[in-house]
């Protein structure tokens, strides 16, 4: 048996979710949100962002971590503490012994409804299906972030997910600078 940990990250609302797969059965373990907007300081909430994933790898041990990846906006500044925070529950992670992995949002409603386009209702009842779960919609906040879970699981069991190492998180797409300025020599500028 083992668990993986899905997380939403957010600056105001984080979701998160834990699932286990005992052979071929998977259950919901647990989900929630945290409510980040009673911290008025950014550095605040990253606190307890980091405080909050360290106690939930530390108790469930889950074997990855799946984060939803943050979609592009037009607001730069909402951009960069999304980021922050995702950067934060992945050193959590990782620093606790999880690695972990980030899957679009798009490819999370694809792989787990089969529409890249669904709503987060839609998401919502697929995962009460497949999970069979009755808990009610003020968990819904916690759907994005039970389907990354759920996504990771699916995908990995397909085998099209490269398991991801426990201290780097993502695959290296390439390899560094040095190989594209090898592959680019007309793109430097000296």
């Amino acid at each position: 048996m083992h668990t993986i940990l899905g997380i939403d990250p957010g600056t105001l609302l984080m979701g998160y979710g834990i699932i286990s797969i005992d052979k071929s059965k998977v259950s919901l373990v647990e989900m929630g949100v945290l409510h980040l907007s009673k911290y008025k300081d950014h550095s605040e909430r990253l606190h307890y962002i980091f405080e909050r994933v360290s106690a939930l790898v530390q108790i469930h041990r889950p074997a990855i971590v799946a984060l939803e990846a943050p979609f592009f906006g037009k607001n730069v500044q909402s951009m960069l503490k999304l980021g922050r925070a995702q950067g934060v529950a992945m050193a959590a992670a990782m620093a606790h012994g999880s690695g972990t992995i980030e899957y679009a949002p798009r490819k999370i409603k694809q792989i787990v409804t089969g529409n890249g386009n669904a709503s987060k209702e839609q998401v919502w009842k697929m995962l009460q299906h497949q999970l069979q779960f009755k808990e009610d919609t003020e968990f819904l906040d916690a759907s994005d972030a039970v389907a990354a879970a759920y996504c990771h699981h699916l995908e990995s069991r397909t085998g099209s997910v490269v398991a991801p190492r426990k201290t780097a998180g993502r695959k290296k797409a390439g390899g560094g600078w040095a190989d594209f300025i090898a592959a680019n020599p007309g793109k430097v500028k000296q």
